[in-house]
């Protein structure tokens, strides 16, 4: 077994109209692509923004509440991925780990209501928050998006919320995941992208019984380090590693955090395009490249970080998970 426990399927309309790249994920090419690499299984949600904005601002990477082609955030995006995964192609979508989206600051009540109608439909196994893309300050979740803590804890299912070290990122900071960890005990989450390399961060999903992180995204967040980028942490508070070989950072993460690693690749956003403030931002990497990092650790570290640590945070025992 070998979990890739962070995927996106779908379409992302932002992304699409504002010119940005990746757009798009079809399960069946994912499946197809991983599968042939080695890979069992797949964590999957939506793309991030949803019908239910006001899709007329997306050309320009506006981000606004509707009216929109949809009145519920996720409702339609939600109902795609697992009418995909369960109904259209159920020999594929068995090796999905379904993940429903949400956002934690808008029209929450009128969310859960749809998760609701979903859970007794389908079946799903977390729920995914990327709070940045539509600028929901992550610390909702404690507030107007509590009725999701709610449904998480009644369910028994986890968070993986998207994190940032970012200083002008205003709404998926990792600490205050972790804040919100610390707070709900009782309740699993997973901060997503190595918290950035943030060494007091990972330090302190160590410490938390409920918290793990996933290194999704890992070949280019190793490359944003040698590019001195600001969205990685600074050296001050960076993990020690050689980030010029992503094999080696995933063998000193899974040594530092042997429990708490989660291996996921982020398709298809292991590689990002687009025109920021009128220069092209090109990091590319290939699913390829990332099951080449992860396969330099030894079998049983790739055991550990692609399906053990997996199976622990989503709490299911072994591979009959789909049975």
């Amino acid at each position: 077994m070998l979990i890739d426990c962070h995927n996106h399927i779908g379409a992302d309309l932002l992304f699409y109209l504002h010119g940005d790249f990746p757009y798009a994920q079809q399960l069946v090419d994912m499946t197809h692509m991983g599968g042939a690499l080695g890979i069992t299984h797949w964590v999957v949600f939506p793309f991030v923004s949803y019908a239910a904005m006001d899709v007329t601002k997306f050309r320009k990477g506006e981000i606004a509440d509707g009216p929109g082609l949809e009145s519920v955030p996720y409702a339609f995006e939600n109902r795609r991925l697992l009418e995909e995964c369960q109904r259209l192609f159920p020999e594929v979508g068995e090796k999905t780990l379904p993940f429903v989206m949400v956002d934690p600051m808008r029209h929450t009540d009128a969310q859960a209501a749809e998760l609701l109608k979903l859970r007794s439909e389908f079946r799903f196994h977390g729920i995914k928050i990327q709070s940045t893309i539509l600028q929901a300050d992550i610390k909702r979740l404690m507030h107007e998006g509590r009725v999701f803590l709610d449904l998480a804890r009644e369910w028994d299912v986890p968070f993986l919320i998207h994190s940032s070290v970012a200083p002008d990122d205003l709404w998926a900071q990792a600490h205050d995941i972790l804040d919100i960890a610390e707070a709900n005990p009782d309740i699993r989450f997973c901060a997503a992208h190595s918290c950035r390399f943030d060494k007091e961060c990972l330090d302190r999903v160590q410490a938390l019984p409920n918290a793990w992180f996933d290194n999704s995204a890992h070949c280019i967040h190793c490359d944003c380090v040698l590019k001195e980028m600001p969205n990685i942490a600074p050296p001050a508070r960076r993990f020690d590693s050689d980030y010029s070989d992503p094999a080696r950072v995933i063998a000193d993460l899974a040594a530092a955090y042997p429990d708490k690693f989660m291996w996921g690749s982020d398709s298809p956003f292991y590689s990002y395009a687009a025109q920021l403030g009128g220069k092209v931002v090109k990091l590319i990497s290939t699913y390829e490249r990332e099951m080449a990092a992860l396969h330099a650790s030894p079998v049983e570290v790739v055991r550990r970080i692609a399906a053990t640590n997996t199976l622990k945070y989503l709490k299911l025992p072994d591979e009959s998970i789909l049975a």
